[in-house]
């Protein structure tokens, strides 16, 4: 639910809980205690490619071994990050807006197997076993958005020679929808087995304080930051539902579903080798068995999300600067907690890229970072419910591709 790469120095170097640049409104507000005095604004575009793909084994499925692929591509063409501050003394205000959480429309042209399997098993128990899966044709289509746009202010004060401390707001406000349908129809006959159709919106708000500490000394820097649980009860404004008391319970007019943003907390350890050549080392938990989800859905997991970052940079003159870094996120997964409409991978990320001051006031950033996922297999035995309530076994690996490309400017008054 939650996202960290506002900033394009993020996707070159991923550590930035240590920095003093203007990304620190997010990553470190009280570290803006030691940058540059008097304005700052930066204005970041990034572009990521996402597949969510679905490989699911069914009984019923006709395809080879029982086998079927659900390819999910997901997109967000734009994704936007302003940030802003100003400092004076020991103070600073700053502010952050960007999409805090998800990011993306997702749409599977094929369905998705939470509906087919259900929907096949019916037809074969009704007709008794008469209509068999090679007498009729399904034509699925399911599609849906999830944005959870942030605006945050941070006030910063400098209090010592080396410490400085940061408190703040966030309003979290969510926008999201599902559309989709599942027909089927006997082969060569004009007859409708089944016509499953939805059409859901969601909308809501929540808020979240942020508290944030930096300590500074020469050529080291310790920073601390947590962000508070944004609660967030997100009703259903459902214009059309074909099935609210069945497959699509969920979808009914006026429910309600969590949509929790975790507390977060985040320890940064900045190191200064040279002037030229900064380090960060940095580890994030998101307390996600505490933030509620749908269906209490946090409870399947068995820890909260862990991540551990590294970053460098190098500045190879007064005009360039190179960077790299890595990521590893471990959510404690779990089948309970894996569903087709929301599914999660545990992953590695490594990115790269610079930065180009093109003057004493501007600064051009651009960076590359790519995610690799491990796959996530969730076995159904036969039973009851069995998979997705058919009472039959069923398999689904869960995959996921992801990168980034992003480009922004900095302009410091």
């Amino acid at each position: 639910m939650t996202n960290t790469n506002y900033h394009i120095s993020f996707d070159r170097m991923m550590a930035r809980g240590a920095t003093f640049d203007i990304d620190g409104a997010y990553s470190n507000p009280a570290g803006l205690a030691w940058g540059h005095k008097g304005w700052q604004l930066s204005f970041n575009w990034q572009m990521p490619h996402q597949n969510r793909d679905i490989e699911t084994t069914f009984p019923l499925f006709t395809t080879e071994n029982h086998t079927r692929k659900y390819h999910g591509k997901a997109s967000a063409p734009f994704v936007p990050g302003l940030f802003a501050s100003y400092s004076h003394d020991n103070w600073v205000i700053s502010s952050m807006i960007g999409i805090v959480g998800s990011g993306g429309y997702v749409k599977y042209n094929d369905g998705l197997p939470m509906f087919d399997a259900p929907l096949m098993a019916g037809i074969y128990s009704q007709s008794k076993g008469l209509i068999t899966p090679d007498k009729y044709t399904i034509d699925s289509r399911v599609k849906g958005k999830q944005y959870i746009y942030g605006g945050q202010v941070c006030f910063t004060y400098k209090f010592g020679e080396h410490w400085a401390a940061s408190a703040g707001i966030r309003a979290n406000y969510y926008d999201g929808y599902y559309r989709g349908y599942v027909k089927a129809a006997l082969n060569k006959i004009d007859m409708v087995l089944a016509d499953y159709q939805v059409d859901c919106d969601q909308t809501g708000w929540g808020f979240n304080p942020i508290l944030s500490v930096d300590y500074h000394n020469k050529n080291i820097t310790l920073a601390a930051k947590y962000e508070f649980r944004a609660k967030m009860n997100i009703p259903n404004k459902t214009n059309v539902n074909s099935d609210p008391d069945g497959v699509l319970y969920a979808f009914r007019d006026g429910a309600k579903t969590r949509y929790d943003m975790p507390a977060m907390l985040s320890l940064a350890i900045g190191y200064d080798f040279t002037p030229k050549f900064r380090t960060t080392l940095e580890y994030h938990f998101f307390d996600d068995k505490n933030a509620k989800m749908a269906n209490d859905r946090q409870k399947e997991l068995t820890h909260g999300t862990n991540e551990y970052l590294i970053g460098a940079e190098y500045d190879m003159n007064k005009i360039f600067t190179i960077s790299a870094g890595a990521q590893r996120t471990d959510y404690g997964l779990s089948d309970g907690y894996e569903t087709n409409t929301s599914f999660a991978c545990d992953s590695y990320s490594v990115g790269a890229g610079g930065a180009v001051n093109v003057n004493k006031h501007v600064r051009i950033n651009v960076g590359y970072f790519v995610t690799l996922y491990s796959d996530y297999t969730k076995h159904t035995n036969a039973g009851d419910p069995g998979y997705c309530n058919t009472t039959l076994e069923g398999t689904d690996v869960y995959s996921r591709t992801n990168g980034v490309f992003g480009i922004g400017i900095d302009y410091k008054f």
